[in-house]
């Protein structure tokens, strides 16, 4: 096998650039090597300072900011198993995740460490180190160094995330270093500092943010990088740097034909590239005979570290037409095949099943994925739905369940179930049916959504409420999923 140049030599090259180098703009200004250095330099000492073992992991949760990406340039550079937390929760679900992960040092933007976080770190003995533009420095009621043992990581250092759902319910995935160097980096390449800058929106704190943000920066291509993912940025970026490719979110292609922006500003590109989620088929023509651009879908996921086929631009310039909606072939070293859901019987070409894949990233192993897909006699990649009843939002996935088993805490509740019903620009929302108790009076929808935002990721708030009297039940009481869904067919979209 290939050697390949350690991460962390990467990013401590990286780090050590010229300190007026120009690495990243952000909210109108640029950020230079220098600048991030110095974030890198604060967090190392406070590290230092603290006295936890180098193996102990760090919690870290990044907001797309440049001193985020700095501390985890930073935290690569000496070999720190990160665990990953995402940053759009409520204050209480964040010191949830902060007990699960049970991390001894804890680094994000200094104004989330509000009162429950900082109460959680007291009761574990840890310690937090907060970020902001010019470095980073302890919070306030923290102390200097942990009490009690913190625990011990492995020898090998990783970067912990939560998976997105394709193999079932949302758990921890572990991505090595070694995975990053040789999948993601690769050989190095020439001097990018000159290149035009490429653009930056998905958060950091997962896999296409790790995998989007880490080769260009590292291999010292300039980066704009935007908070989250707007319409106006986006068209920001495109007029002010003409870049030839360029890539949105699903949801984004409906919200840039809503904005109505002019063709000429999206001259410039010679694709676009999209994933995560599905790509509704009429947006995607619309898309396509406005601008003059081609839509080139991928499909991936945390469990694969990435994406597995992709419908390139070579492929797209001969099939494009007559495979429409394909997702593209498997990529270089990716093995996929549709079996059967029951049986695990491998199925014939055309034949709808389960999807399964080999990961070049991960190993020889196939992966059961919870997805219903098609591959044709060519082998294209069809991607049909879910197998599971998780609910697809942009490029979130929502297990209905963890809405349910939330809003049963509420006092007033007897039962509820939640779907997914259809959005025009996110593909699926979630919406939620709700038995009461006898005699007690309804909650209203503002103290339930309360409760969901309190307890779960804002993407988990239902778009669409009902109050019924009892749910649609099977024979064997089982709730009614297609009868629920009927309940919300008037609001769909």
């Amino acid at each position: 096998m290939q050697d390949v140049r350690p991460l962390e030599d990467w990013c401590a090259a990286a780090l050590n650039r010229p300190s007026s180098q120009a690495a990243i703009e952000f909210e109108g200004r640029w950020y230079t090597w220098g600048e991030l250095r110095r974030v890198a330099d604060h967090v190392a000492a406070l590290l230092q300072t603290s006295a936890v073992p180098p193996e102990a992991p760090v919690a870290f949760m990044p907001r797309n900011h440049p001193d985020a990406v700095a501390a985890l340039l930073g935290l690569l550079a000496r070999r720190r198993t990160v665990r990953m937390i995402y940053a759009f929760q409520s204050p209480s679900a964040i010191a949830r995740n902060l007990e699960r992960l049970a991390a001894p040092i804890f680094v994000a933007a200094r104004a989330d460490f509000s009162e429950p976080v900082v109460s959680t770190l007291r009761a574990q003995g840890g310690i937090g180190i907060a970020l902001d533009a010019t470095g980073a420095s302890l919070p306030a009621d923290s102390d200097a160094a942990p009490r009690g043992e913190p625990a011990a990581g492995e020898a090998a250092p990783r970067i912990e995330i939560l998976t997105s759902g394709t193999t079932g319910a949302p758990k921890p995935f572990a991505v090595s270093y070694e995975l990053i160097a040789r999948h993601f980096l690769g050989a190095p390449a020439g001097d990018l500092s000159s290149a035009p800058p490429t653009l930056l929106f998905f958060p950091l704190g997962n896999i296409s943010g790790l995998y989007s943000t880490l080769p260009p920066l590292l291999k010292g291509q300039r980066a704009v990088l935007l908070e989250r993912f707007t319409v106006a940025g986006w068209h920001d970026y495109l007029v002010r740097y003409r870049p030839q490719a360029s890539g949105l979110p699903p949801a984004g292609v409906q919200m840039v034909l809503e904005a109505n922006i002019p063709p000429a500003d999206l001259a410039c590109l010679r694709r676009l590239g999209t994933g995560a989620a599905p790509l509704d088929p009429t947006v995607h023509r619309a898309f396509e005979e406005r601008y003059r651009v081609p839509i080139l879908l991928s499909y991936g996921a945390t469990e694969f570290a990435g994406p597995v086929a992709a419908m390139t631009e070579e492929l797209h310039s001969v099939w494009g037409q007559s495979k429409f909606g394909s997702v593209g072939r498997a990529l270089p070293g990716a093995r996929l095949r549709i079996v059967d859901p029951d049986s695990g019987a491998v199925l014939p070409p055309g034949t709808e099943g389960v999807l399964e894949v080999v990961s070049p990233r991960i190993g020889a192993q196939w992966i059961r994925t919870s997805d219903i897909a098609l591959i044709d006699s060519d082998g294209f990649l069809f991607h049909r739905g879910r197998r599971d009843s998780a609910i697809m939002r942009g490029g979130f996935k929502i297990l209905p369940e963890s809405i349910e088993r939330t809003l049963m805490l509420h006092p007033a509740i007897s039962a509820a179930a939640a779907v997914g019903v259809p959005h025009e620009r996110l593909g699926q929302v979630p919406a939620v049916a709700i038995q009461l108790k006898p005699s007690l009076a309804a909650p209203t929808v503002s103290e339930l959504e309360a409760l969901v935002r309190e307890h779960l990721p804002a993407t988990c708030v239902p778009v669409h409420w009902r109050f019924v009297d009892q749910l649609p039940r099977t024979p064997s009481l089982k709730v009614e999923q297609a009868e629920v869904r009927k309940l919300f067919e008037a609001t769909a979209g």
